[in-house]
């Protein structure tokens, strides 16, 4: 798996994956928030057999009539 870090260039934050730029947001907050997303994406992806985990702050989606 990737290391991933935050770096702040000007007034934006790029979040590296290794030594690549692969994300560039307006506030560290949301680059932290979304590495963890991808972090625990990933680590489900890797778990073969396992049903996928449901976060609290996931809803379900359900069809309209």
């Amino acid at each position: 798996m990737k290391t991933y870090s935050i770096v702040k260039t000007g007034g934006e934050y790029v979040v590296l994956a290794g030594e690549q730029r692969v994300l560039k947001v307006g506030s560290r907050r949301k680059a932290a928030k979304l590495v963890v997303d991808a972090t625990e994406l990933l680590a489900m992806q890797s778990e073969p057999g396992l049903p996928p985990a449901r976060g609290t702050h996931q809803s379900s989606v359900t069809a309209g009539s």
